[in-house]
């Protein structure tokens, strides 16, 4: 079985907007994760998705799965206070409909750029090696400061890679991951990658999309609309 965590536990304080979250904004009439979500509702290895969403909201984003028929979406739980608690109480979620021998790909719901082959590819990297961290290459000049905020060093960027979404591995082994995080009182992981490497877990790395962007500013929202809209150019005119 595989199954899809989707957080859409933010609410959007860098958006610079007060009514609505980052993840309800809409591009050509459709809200943001309706976009993240149709990615996984669409690809035919799915089984089922789990969305963890912020409390307040879950009418609403109830009312939009049925809206646009997302019936592989088989429960929304409440978001924690912290993206780490948070997808916890989506993955207890998925053990409980799916079962802990489940494959689990967790995705950000504000990260609506990703292609079905970068779904497919985690999947088979679970299957092969029980991770998939999905990678992009890092195009800028990276340094490192000290506590004074002088340059201590240039990276050598040939060496690193952006950390993006999804992110998979077998429901069990992240399971134990974050329980293991509860017990030890530790809630300060930024991502699924970091709690597995702390956990002991070998990971490995898929490419994704460049333009696979985390919404999460203004200027992230008007890059996805170009992106959206270039792609939506491309598929009609055959570019």
């Amino acid at each position: 079985m595989n199954v899809a965590v989707i957080f859409a536990g933010g609410i959007g304080r860098r958006m610079n907007q007060k009514a609505l979250p980052k993840q309800f904004l809409k591009l050509h009439g459709k809200e943001i994760i309706i976009h993240t979500l149709e990615h996984f509702q669409n690809h035919e290895e799915m089984d089922g998705i789990v969305v963890a969403c912020v409390e307040d909201w879950i009418p609403f984003l109830e009312k939009l799965l049925k809206q646009y028929n997302m019936d592989k979406v088989k429960a929304v739980v409440p978001g924690g206070k912290t993206g780490q608690e948070s997808i916890y109480h989506g993955l207890k979620k998925a053990e409980e409909l799916f079962g802990e021998e489940a494959n689990v790909l967790i995705h950000d719901g504000v990260r609506p750029l990703i292609e079905r082959k970068t779904i497919t590819d985690c999947l088979q990297s679970i299957r092969e090696h029980g991770s998939a961290i999905t990678v992009a290459p890092v195009t800028e000049t990276i340094i490192q400061v000290d506590e004074k905020e002088r340059v201590d060093r240039v990276i050598d960027r040939s060496k690193c890679l952006f950390a993006r979404a999804p992110q998979g591995f077998h429901l069990k082994e992240i399971l134990e991951a974050h329980e293991r995080a509860i017990k030890e009182e530790k809630y300060d992981f930024i991502d699924s990658a970091s709690i597995m490497q702390w956990n002991g877990h070998e990971l490995f790395t898929v490419e994704g999309p460049v333009e696979n962007i985390k919404i999460t500013t203004p200027m992230d929202y008007f890059t996805f609309k170009a992106l959206a809209e270039e792609r939506e150019n491309s598929q009609l005119y055959g570019c």
